[in-house]
């Protein structure tokens, strides 16, 4: 969803950053079930914080990389200090409905 709202103007960029940092949560989620919501958080956010800093290093074979359509959306192209505050609020989101369907499901 992130990458076809990149195709509509009225639709904020950050918006996709913050879907990309839901889906990286859900992710880990889904790779360390047993994990408790705070290690899954520090988790999602440790990786979308190396992924913000990697666009920082200017090697050529990873920049070969992100110019392919995956590298591209994986590895994005530029470091700005706003997309770690999106990704937060991403993380946060993805914990909010995470814990939300825990409950809803304890409750049934």
């Amino acid at each position: 969803m992130g990458i076809l709202f990149r195709n509509y103007e009225s639709v904020p960029t950050f918006f996709g950053d913050i879907l990309y940092a839901v889906m990286v949560y859900f992710g880990m989620r889904m790779l360390f079930i047993n994990n408790n919501f705070s290690k899954t958080i520090i988790l999602a956010l440790v990786i979308c914080f190396c992924i913000e800093f990697l666009q920082l290093y200017s090697a050529e074979w990873l920049l070969a990389i992100r110019r392919t359509t995956l590298g591209h959306y994986f590895l994005g192209q530029g470091f700005l200090w706003s997309d770690l505050v999106f990704y937060t609020f991403g993380v946060i989101l993805g914990f909010l409905i995470d814990s939300g369907l825990a409950n809803r499901n304890d409750n049934n």
